[in-house]
């Protein structure tokens, strides 16, 4: 046993659980996208090993001013880091010490509830509403004088139900300005609900709005880690004296540069996605699944359903638990077809929506 004398808070900091791995089976248990990216991305980032011998670009540059562009803001507006944890930490403890409060939805991002005590803050989960979404109006009654951000995810990770535009704005001016808002976009790319799109045209006139991206989902850049923020100068400016020096790699930044220029590589394969999902979750609820609404790359089938962890291990699947329920990303054409299958089975044999 060690002397070191741990902050109390690290060891009462929950553990983040990843989606498990079987030998020979097809995980669909982390909302990865099924197929590697294009080859213009492979080729980018295989080009980068040439140079490995030198640091990256310090806060990834390039990357900030192709984001700029392509969100309509100054390049001094992004921070880059690895992978939108990273960059939820630093932007937490830009705001949090001991004694101030983090209004978040919960059941939501795992990394919500590590990643607030871990910066000295205190955490106030509120639950989401019965269909999966975000009870905003309890978010706002959950506000206290101590309350130094609030955390809103958009669609929401495992549940799936996405906040429209208005929502998040309506949200946004009932909450005091001193308020960091951060509205985590991991998978708006795949919402197709009307009225969903990006926080960031909030940020000109509400400085206290971050918004939180990443490539690992629909740019299918999971294993590079990048993530990056979108916010005032100011504030964009805090985050980025948090973040790790050189955090983001070189063969990550050609990847995510690469990615940005091939959109409609992009497009391509978030449209699959959302055609699967589409054809895979009315599938499921006929069968008498309950699953929220979900604007995402994966749905979540509430209930007394964890029997179908097993039953999809048995099949080559892995799929991912939740108290909640079990939560499924959306595959390819196969890897569904098989899930169906064994939903379908699981459902006669239990009784599912009898």
């Amino acid at each position: 046993m060690s002397n070191l004398r741990f902050r109390p808070a690290v060891h009462s900091l929950p553990r983040y659980v990843p989606g498990k791995s079987a030998p020979g089976a097809v995980k669909i248990s982390s909302n990865e996208m099924p197929t590697p990216p294009s080859p213009a991305v492979l080729e980018a980032v295989a080009r980068e090993l040439e140079t490995i011998n030198r640091y990256p670009d310090l806060t990834a540059a390039p990357l900030r001013e192709a984001l700029g562009e392509r969100f309509g803001v100054g390049s001094d507006q992004v921070c880059v880091g690895t992978g939108s944890s990273a960059i939820l930490v630093a932007a937490l403890s830009t705001v949090c010490q001991p004694g101030t409060r983090v209004v978040f939805p919960w059941r939501s991002f795992e990394s919500y509830p590590i990643a607030v005590p871990s910066v000295g803050g205190e955490a106030t989960p509120v639950a989401l509403l019965p269909d999966g979404s975000h009870d905003l109006v309890g978010m706002r009654q959950a506000i206290t004088a101590d309350t130094v951000a609030v955390i809103l995810c958009s669609p929401n990770n495992p549940t799936g139900p996405a906040l429209t535009f208005e929502e998040i704005a309506s949200f946004v001016a009932a909450v005091p300005d001193d308020v960091m808002i951060i509205v985590d976009e991991a998978y708006i790319d795949f919402a197709t609900k009307p009225g969903v799109r990006s926080a960031v045209p909030l940020i000109e006139a509400h400085p206290n709005v971050v918004v939180m991206r990443t490539f690992s989902k629909a740019h299918a850049l999971a294993g590079l880690r990048v993530g990056y923020a979108i916010g005032e100068t100011e504030v964009i400016g805090a985050i980025q004296a948090l973040l790790v020096p050189f955090g983001v790699n070189s063969l990550a930044q050609a990847g995510a540069l690469a990615s940005l220029k091939d959109a409609e590589a992009v497009d391509s394969g978030v449209a699959r996605i959302v055609a699967e999902r589409e054809r895979i979750v009315p599938a499921l609820r006929a069968l008498g699944y309950d699953i929220p609404d979900t604007q995402s790359n994966f749905y979540l089938l509430r209930g007394s359903v964890h029997g179908l962890v097993e039953a999809s291990a048995r099949a080559g699947l892995i799929v991912r638990p939740f108290r909640e329920g079990v939560r499924v990303s959306v595959g390819s054409r196969e890897q569904n077809d098989l899930f169906l299958s064994v939903a379908t089975q699981f459902a006669r044999v239990e009784g599912i929506g009898k």
